[in-house]
């Protein structure tokens, strides 16, 4: 395989480990394609035990990512449906107001969620910090899963 090919995936992965982050791009999506490339133009066994073996952390990850916050929310009493608005308001903050904007308007359209549930500022911020918390720890899983999996495709361009 040309390193020209290899260093166009390289940048689709980290484009895709960007869009972990920031959850506008399908990141996960972006580097299981790129792998699957990889493994397709490589050829060869070492190539496709790459791409199952990323593919298999990204979903383990993937799985964790949607089980382990979403229990720590329900323990603290956060309704999903605070959590969706504050992602839409988000959606619309990383557009108003770049860069920032997304986590701004997580925090502002969750915690208007919130008062409109609780009767105390106290109350709606407790519950916009458990959210915020538990949707940082699903990011955290998820870029840990693809950074897992690109770092299991750079070792084996390096050293295979």
């Amino acid at each position: 395989m040309s390193a020209g090919v290899e260093v166009l995936l390289g940048l689709v992965m980290l484009v895709g480990l960007v869009g972990v982050v920031v959850p506008i791009l399908p990141g996960t999506l972006l580097i299981a394609g790129a792998l699957l490339v990889w493994a397709i133009v490589d050829a060869s066994a070492a190539g496709w035990g790459v791409f199952v073996a990323g593919a298999a952390l990204m979903v383990g990850a993937g799985i964790i990512k949607y089980t382990w916050p979403g229990r720590r929310m329900r323990d603290a009493g956060v309704p999903n449906r605070s959590v969706m608005f504050g992602g839409l308001v988000g959606i619309v903050g990383f557009f108003v107001v770049p860069v920032v904007g997304l986590l701004l308007g997580f925090l502002l359209g969750t915690y208007a969620a919130e008062a409109a549930r609780h009767r105390t500022h106290r109350d709606a911020w407790a519950s916009t910090v458990h959210a915020t918390k538990a949707v940082g720890l699903s990011i955290l899983v998820e870029l840990f899963g693809a950074l897992l999996a690109v770092g299991l495709w750079l070792g084996a361009v390096l050293f295979v």
